[in-house]
C-alpha cells in the first residue's frame, strides 16, 4: 500500500471513528451531550483533528444522518421486497419506517429533527438520502394511479414522520400506533 493510500485509509478510519462516537454518545445521552471536546476526549484525538475532518458538530451530525439514511433505505428496501402485493408492501414500508424512528431516536433526530445542512429533494442530496426517500416512492408508485407519485410520496412521508414525532414526543400514546398507521396506509392503499 502506498503512503498516500495508507493516509487516506487512516483518514477514513478516523472519520468513521468520529461519526460512530458521536452517534453512540447521542444515543446514550442525547445530542446536547455531543460536543467536539467530548468527542475528542472519547476517541483520544485532539479537537483540531476533529476539525480537520468536520467543520463542527452540525457537520458531524450530518454525517451521522447520512449513515442513518443508508440504514433506513436498506430496512425499507427489505420490507418492500418481502411483499408481493403493493398494499402489503406499503404497509410493511410504513411499519419499517415508524419502527426505525422508535428504535433509533438519536439517529432519527439527526436525520429529520435537527437542522443540519443536508439537502433533501434536490440533485445535491446525498445518495443515501435519495435511496431512502426513493424506497418510499417505490412503495407508493404501484398505487399512484393518476396522482403525482412525488406528491403522494411526500404526503405519505409527512404522515409517517408526523406519527413518529408525535408519539415520540408523548403527544400520541403508543397504544394506538398500529391503528393510526393502518388508517394512514388505508388512504394510500385501500383494502381489497
Amino acid at each position: 500500500m502506498s503512503i498516500q493510500a495508507r493516509r487516506e485509509s487512516e483518514r477514513a478510519e478516523r472519520e468513521q471513528l468520529i461519526v460512530t462516537a458521536a452517534r453512540e454518545l447521542a444515543e446514550n445521552e442525547g445530542w446536547g451531550a455531543v460536543t467536539t471536546r467530548r468527542l475528542a476526549a472519547g476517541i483520544e484525538y485532539s479537537q483540531p483533528v476533529l476539525y480537520s475532518h468536520f467543520k463542527g458538530k452540525d457537520a458531524i451530525m450530518a454525517a451521522v444522518a447520512v449513515q442513518g439514511f443508508a440504514q433506513l433505505a436498506q430496512e425499507l428496501r427489505s420490507a418492500r421486497a418481502a411483499m408481493t402485493d403493493p398494499g402489503a408492501a406499503l404497509a410493511a414500508v410504513g411499519a419499517a419506517y415508524t419502527d426505525f424512528g422508535e428504535r433509533r431516536p438519536a439517529l432519527y433526530d439527526a436525520m429529520f429533527t435537527h437542522i443540519v445542512d443536508l439537502p433533501f429533494a434536490t440533485p445535491e442530496a446525498a445518495p443515501a438520502v435519495r435511496d431512502a426517500l426513493g424506497e418510499l416512492r417505490e412503495a407508493i408508485l404501484p398505487l399512484a394511479l393518476d396522482d403525482d407519485p412525488g406528491i403522494l410520496t411526500e404526503t405519505f412521508w409527512g404522515g409517517l414522520h408526523g406519527l413518529v414525532a408525535l408519539m415520540r414526543g408523548g403527544l400520541l400514546p403508543r397504544t394506538g400506533h398500529d391503528r393510526r398507521l393502518s388508517l394512514l396506509i388505508g388512504h394510500f392503499a385501500p383494502p381489497g
